[in-house]
């Protein structure tokens, strides 16, 4: 029986292929920490659509010019985020909706074929949530793209107490680097 070293012999090539995966992994590293958002909303919004195949996608751009368009009746604009995110801001004549909600309760007073747009802070709760509405029969329904952080990143409009406001929830300490620092609000201790 031949011992075989798990060491490969000098000269090999497999040392220059750790070193350029060690590289790779300490690029990668100080990309992340030197805030590169994005490298992280690239890799957050391919994620959603992986995980959220049957979910339609509205982007932020899209949404305004419909908001704008007075032609086209607007989205009901469901806003899948706890009470808390909700009380520091929202898109103007959004609903909340608590995440997780029966469809029953999210849907209250709204027909079938009504559009709804939903968005929480990046995606993960509303795309939940336009999954579940798709499922039942809800349509045209589509999640915002980027979600409230995007839109406030874009320094688009927002309001809290029907006033007008420039901050967002960041949700954690995690997901509010996603957040510009004039668009990220404190998080509460």
């Amino acid at each position: 029986m031949e011992i075989v070293s798990p060491i490969p012999p000098r000269g090999s090539r497999v040392p220059n292929a750790r070193l350029g995966l060690l590289m790779t992994g300490l690029i990668v590293a100080a990309l992340a920490l030197l805030g590169m958002r994005s490298i992280d909303w690239f890799l957050l919004k391919q994620s959603l659509r992986h995980r959220f195949p049957k979910v339609e996608w509205i982007t932020t751009a899209q949404l305004a010019d419909w908001l704008a368009d007075k032609q086209r009746p607007p989205p009901v604009l469901l806003d899948v985020r706890t009470e808390e995110e909700w009380s520091v801001s929202h898109l103007p004549w959004a609903r909340r909706v608590e995440p997780n909600s029966s469809i029953e309760k999210a849907t209250a007073g709204l027909s079938k074929g009504t559009p709804i747009v939903t968005y929480c802070a990046v995606g993960y709760r509303s795309g939940a949530l336009a999954t579940k509405l798709r499922a039942a029969g809800f349509a045209p329904v589509r999640n915002l793209e980027g979600s409230i952080f995007q839109w406030a990143n874009e320094h688009r409009p927002l309001e809290r107490e029907d006033k007008p406001v420039t901050t967002v929830h960041p949700y954690s300490r995690l997901w509010g680097r996603l957040l510009t620092d004039d668009a990220r609000a404190p998080l509460k201790k």
